[in-house]
């Protein structure tokens, strides 16, 4: 049965943030002040000795090679979650996730930051603006949890704001009717661009800006037959607008939040029919990876491994601030909390224990997410299988979600 206690969901919350900084967190290289996540993560038995120290080694270069911007982007926004919650329990070293003697989710958040730009050779740009928004997106709330607590980071964050800002404003143009590109080849507009682009813009005082994109997405991607936002859309050898239909969860999540952030009866009304879409048309049954009593309602779907692992995590971040929103009707808020809420207990039933040995550097009290809220752990990530970032990420967002869904 799906809590909806706010301590129970609390608790959880921190269970998950311990466990994936547990698992993936490290230092750049070992130099202070630096935090950073290896993209995977695999149980090798207990290492002793020399192979320890090797293993050590090893761990600490493992957040060189390869490099997932955005997955650190989403990173940090989940440090922001657990930083929130902390806020919320005074800020004291108590309240911390895992421990008075550890540094706050804030503080580690920041440190991330400064990880990613070292990592991104000195900078925060890249060569594709969806990546550079979520970072963008992320910032700015680390930058409003840092005023909270009156802690020193809020010029950096500033200087990252302006720096991306800058890159958006050079992504727009008239091509395809408006919007702004993916990359910088300038070849394709989509939504995991658009749509956080626009929330960006929507939440730092460019409603123009941010509506003007939104209303892009609606002439451009929406399918009006689903109610959903298609991929994205490139030109054709004859000058023809070329649509990529493929439908992502992830896809509907910034464009809800930018709905929601610029309001208005017409973004809200989309809004409502959004959540509805996303009820009706993206999720599968739910399986109880932990009771094994079978069907127990629908979950949102999620979409594999890599850069997919994110994705559902994504969508429940927004449809958590769809819950809360008191201007959508009372249907939409319940739809928006159920699938957050039965979601996240999936994952949260799914999860396995580490085993006895499985890793040596790992706290006994870890656990691994499944890559999907319908099936455990055991089955998406058996004992010495490795572990993507992005699928503890995705599972640690909605449970996070599930929190504050809960506070309410």
């Amino acid at each position: 049965m799906t809590s909806s206690d706010a301590a129970t969901w609390h608790q959880r919350a921190n269970d998950a943030a311990r466990s994936v900084t547990a698992l993936f967190g490290r230092r750049l290289l070992f130099l202070p002040n630096t935090h950073l996540a290896a993209v995977t993560w695999g149980g090798t038995g207990a290492l002793r000795g020399p192979r320890r120290t090797l293993r050590a080694a090893a761990d600490a270069a493992a957040v060189l090679d390869p490099w997932h911007y955005w997955w650190q982007a989403h990173y940090l926004d989940c440090l922001v979650d657990t930083g929130l919650r902390e806020l919320g329990g005074g800020a004291t070293p108590a309240a911390r996730f895992n421990g008075p003697g550890n540094p706050s989710a804030g503080r580690l958040a920041s440190r991330l930051v400064t990880g990613i730009r070292l990592r991104n050779l000195f900078t925060v740009v890249n060569s594709y603006y969806d990546d550079m928004a979520w970072l963008a997106l992320a910032t700015d709330r680390l930058d409003r949890l840092a005023a909270e607590t009156r802690r020193p980071g809020r010029s950096r964050n500033a200087r990252v704001r302006r720096s991306l800002t800058l890159q958006f404003d050079a992504a727009g143009s008239d091509d395809l009717g408006g919007g702004v590109f993916w990359s910088k080849k300038r070849d394709f507009k989509n939504t995991p661009a658009n749509a956080p682009v626009a929330l960006h813009y929507a939440r730092t005082g460019r409603p123009a800006r941010a509506q003007a994109l939104v209303d892009w997405l609606d002439t451009t991607l929406f399918d009006p037959d689903q109610h959903l936002y298609l991929d994205g859309a490139r030109a054709g050898t004859a000058g023809e607008v070329l649509v990529e239909r493929t439908i992502y969860t992830y896809n509907q999540g910034p464009i809800l939040g930018a709905l929601l952030e610029l309001g208005g009866d017409a973004n809200l009304a989309r809004a409502a029919a959004l959540v509805a879409a996303v009820d009706g048309l993206l999720t599968v049954p739910a399986v109880s990876g932990e009771q094994g009593s079978g069907e127990q309602g629908r979950v949102l779907r999620c979409e594999g491994s890599g850069d997919g692992g994110l994705f559902t995590g994504i969508l429940c971040r927004y449809l958590a601030l769809a819950a809360r929103d008191s201007r959508l009707p009372g249907q939409a808020r319940q739809a928006a909390a159920r699938l957050v809420l039965d979601t996240a207990q999936g994952f949260w039933d799914g999860r396995r224990n580490m085993l006895p040995g499985e890793s040596a550097r790992t706290p006994a009290e870890a656990v691994i997410f499944s890559a999907h809220a319908s099936a455990p752990a055991e089955a998406t990530f058996p004992a010495g299988a490795v572990v993507e970032l992005s699928t503890q990420l995705q599972a640690w967002m909605a449970i996070e979600s599930a929190a504050t869904v809960a506070a309410e």
